[in-house]
């Protein structure tokens, strides 16, 4: 990045002085400055095929506002797939390990999705200007068309990570519900096929330093952490005054120590897994604990902001879908079917449960952390370790302007002004 203030020669000063002074004649008047005759503003967005893209069947006002409402979700998906699959690169490589220099543009991506999705869920407001009688005027055009038929939306969920066997069952398969596009249907496998983000993510967790049984070894410092802190929850429970204080208070202890040995047990885990109520790996679970309970240290900043990150994801689109579920019912009732085929209302309301919060045990981590007085203090050398950022990418060559020895007055072009005034101070000077 060069460090020069000025750069560029013909920039104006946009301080409104005389051409002379450094502003470009016609730039204010929306002339072509360099004389070529670029691409304009209409046709870099291809305006004519987005504005003429509104086909009302009816002559019903709202219809405008549904299509173009509609219109605009599918071209936000189609960005939130765009960023999706940029964060999925970074963390597909080859060795399956993390360039934890690209984490900051990682961050910035995820974090663009969730301002998206923000952006979606207030958008479900606009749609309930929409009376119901008004519209019950166009519905009947809409029929067999459903939004069960989004494509770009199956695909975003199958990049996060919803899973075939979590989904609620539809009366109508692939092939059926694209009308046989055969593009579509092989973009759904091909999403299936590859890794989802929860399963990079997976990936990427088990590998959190410090899990290792040989270093630090912090499953082995939580499993002893939990242990006095139950036994210290133990005591507390039965030194309560009364006898029925005493028995709730007992009580809540069984309950959460039969919630933390879930976790240090890796049967108990697994028995979690194949009923649905857990997702990810005991190890990946493991590297989330250990990046929540010391996100303060610098190593783990970044990977608990991402962490934060996908359950806002999850979050939004759970937001989302109540949104609709609640626009759907005020439009058509809990009764009638969806255009498309479905049972409407009650196959929506499905879709709010667990199965499909892609990640589920971010949001149960809560479940797993303990009071800031039992988190096992780091030894010296994991302390160093995690005190110590990734290392900056090397420099790229011409662009390292901060190495360069050449001096700054000559690494930056002079603005017109600045020249113009040295060579009438040249010619005004007297002759040697």
């Amino acid at each position: 990045m060069s460090s020069c203030v000025y750069s560029g020669a013909g920039a104006g000063s946009g301080s409104g002085g005389a051409p002379g002074d450094g502003e470009v004649p016609g730039a204010q008047d929306g002339e072509v400055l360099d004389g070529n005759v670029g691409m304009m503003y209409a046709d870099y967005l291809q305006l004519d095929k987005v504005l003429s893209a509104q086909r009302m069947l009816s002559d019903t006002a709202d219809e405008h506002l549904f299509i173009i409402t509609h219109q605009a979700y599918e071209l936000w998906f189609k960005q939130v797939i765009f960023e999706l699959d940029a964060v999925r690169d970074m963390f597909n490589t080859e060795d399956l390990v993390l360039d934890e220099t690209r984490s900051l543009e990682m961050l910035r991506r995820m974090n663009r999705i969730v301002l998206i999705l923000k952006l979606l869920v207030d958008q479900v407001m606009i749609l309930e200007t929409m009376t119901p009688l008004d519209f019950m005027e166009f519905r009947k055009h809409l029929s067999p068309a459903s939004g069960f038929q989004s494509l770009q939306f199956r695909l975003l969920e199958n990049k996060l990570g919803v899973r075939q066997e979590y989904r609620v069952k539809y009366n109508q398969n692939y092939a059926a519900v694209f009308g046989g596009d055969a593009a579509a249907v092989e973009a759904i496998e091909r999403s299936e096929r590859e890794p989802a983000l929860a399963e990079l993510v997976q990936r990427w967790l088990e590998r959190t330093p410090g899990l290792e049984a040989h270093d630090f070894d912090f499953w082995g410092r939580y499993r002893a952490a939990v242990q006095t802190m139950l036994e210290d929850q133990r005591r507390d429970a039965e030194a309560q005054a009364t006898a029925a204080g005493r028995a709730r208070a007992l009580a809540d202890w069984q309950r959460r120590a039969a919630e933390l040995r879930s976790v240090l047990s890796p049967e108990a885990h697994a028995a979690l897994v194949s009923r649905g109520e857990r997702r990810f790996s005991l190890r990946a679970l493991q590297g989330a604990v250990l990046i929540t309970l010391y996100s303060d240290q610098p190593r783990f900043s970044q990977p608990h902001q991402l962490l934060t990150t996908l359950t806002d994801i999850d979050s939004l689109i759970t937001k989302w879908r109540a949104n609709h579920v609640l626009l759907v019912q005020r439009m058509i009732g809990s009764a009638q079917l969806g255009t498309g085929g479905s049972s409407g209302y009650q196959y929506l309301r499905s879709t709010l449960s667990d199965r499909y919060k892609v990640f589920l045990d971010l949001f149960n981590l809560s479940t797993f952390l303990i009071p800031r007085r039992y988190i096992p203090p780091l030894s010296e050398g994991m302390r160093s370790r995690l005190s110590v950022a990734p290392p900056p990418p090397p420099p790229t060559g011409d662009d390292d302007d901060d190495n360069d020895d050449t001096p700054l007055d000559a690494r930056c072009p002079a603005s017109p002004a600045a020249t113009a005034a040295a060579a009438a101070a040249a010619a005004a000077a007297p002759e040697p």
